[in-house]
């Protein structure tokens, strides 16, 4: 535990002048900027979950919508995240920037809530002991633990076992995790089936927006959450096949819009008009730069092919749910480790195809434009998973709720 103090008492000053260079910049607040160095305001004894941002949490909201007939506190890392929950307008729930992760905070935000529900890989030390000195439950939800992790954490096997040991319930996302959990010191009898809580996506049928119905799935053409090395690799492979196709449109959609100016910037280099989301720009382009965020859902439903990124560079790939739930055939990079199992069933099923450069991804995307077969295969493989199980048993380990 003193090596994790020394860490702590280093990382220190960095945090907090990363936090109020965010604020120097206009990305928060000096209110937000109280909320990271005290922690936020909620009801008293309000369960608090807490995801890293808009996915984590999105995926979550079915498990957030049922156990809101209590007080929650739901946290996120960015304010996206906490604006994104907010915007859900559900009854019982405040949403808040998390706070950065010190002992007295954590202690403070223990003493407030009655439980902790950490979403994916969010597993961060002081709070968690916070939580099990105060005898709060923890409960791990769609826990992630990659290899890579596990050895990182091996480093600290004390610090690990005081955090994990205590933990109520742990729900692995795949097999796996729960591996590297349970050598980690997650008690066998804490851990549950694994369950992929982004499987539970529910597609958003609600009408298109004007500015967006001018795309169609015959001839748009997706690249999504894409990182820094992907972008030139998708704008090539798009510049060879409007030669081809010279109806063909790209919407690229960026994991971090932030990057939109030099999107942009690398788009013309390519020899493609571009026009940009973020600065009310008509997608009257070629490359439709959608750099916002919460609107990944409205560029699946319009486009008739998605490479997924996080893939051709080692990011171990984004969720496939979200474009099965739209029937968007799914093109992807090598690195799928996130989810590993996932991608390996729509592999042997034909509803996902793998593409490496440039060239491939040309191929791969004039071929698969509208494929609504693969779309199906894909659907079959990759069912919506039931959580009312899931929800009934994280119920019953939650303290009572309080009688009026």
């Amino acid at each position: 535990m003193l090596i994790l103090r020394l860490i702590y008492v280093i990382l220190l000053p960095i945090l907090v002048a990363g936090r109020l260079w965010a604020v120097l910049r206009g990305r928060e607040s000096w209110v937000d900027l109280r909320t990271r160095l005290r922690g936020p305001k909620g009801p008293t004894g309000a369960v608090w979950i807490h995801g890293a941002s808009v996915g984590e949490l999105a995926s979550a909201k079915p498990v957030i919508a049922a156990l809101a007939d209590r007080p929650l506190l739901v946290t996120a890392n960015t304010t996206t995240g906490r604006d994104r929950v907010q915007s859900w307008g559900m009854a019982h729930v405040t949403s808040a920037l998390a706070p950065l992760d010190f002992r007295a905070v954590a202690r403070r935000m223990a003493r407030q809530t009655s439980a902790l529900i950490v979403l994916e890989n969010e597993l961060w030390p002081a709070r968690l002991l916070a939580a099990h000195n105060a005898d709060r439950p923890v409960i791990l939800l769609g826990a992630r633990m990659s290899d890579g992790s596990a050895r990182n954490w091996r480093r600290f096997r004390r610090v690990a076992s005081r955090i994990l040991a205590p933990v109520a319930m742990a729900v692995p996302q795949d097999a796996r995790s729960a591996e590297n959990l349970r050598r980690l010191g997650v008690p066998k009898a804490a851990l549950r089936p694994p369950v992929t809580l982004k499987a539970a996506y529910l597609a958003d049928n609600r009408p298109l927006p004007d500015d967006v119905q001018v795309f169609d799935r015959t001839t748009t053409l997706l690249a999504a959450s894409t990182h820094a090395g992907e972008e030139a690799v998708v704008l090539k492979a798009f510049a060879d096949l409007r030669r081809k196709r010279t109806d063909l449109r790209l919407i690229l959609a960026p994991r971090h819009p932030a990057r939109g100016s030099e999107i942009a910037d690398l788009a013309r280099a390519a020899g493609l008009g571009v026009s940009r989301r973020s600065l009310g720009e008509g997608p009257d382009k070629p490359v439709y730069l959608a750099d916002t965020l919460g609107e990944m859902p409205l560029w699946y439903r319009v486009s008739g092919v998605a490479f997924l990124g996080g893939s051709l560079v080692d990011k171990g790939g984004h969720t496939p749910f979200e474009p099965i739930a739209y029937d968007c055939p799914i093109l992807h990079g090598p690195s799928v480790r996130n989810f590993a199992e996932t991608y390996a069933a729509l592999h042997a099923a034909g509803g996902a195809v793998r593409v490496k450069d440039a060239a491939r991804l040309a191929d791969a995307m004039a071929q698969h434009l509208g494929d609504t077969g693969m779309a199906e295969k894909a659907r079959a493989v990759a069912a919506p998973v039931d959580l009312a199980p899931l929800i009934a048993e994280i119920k019953a380990i939650l303290p009572a709720l309080p009688r009026p």
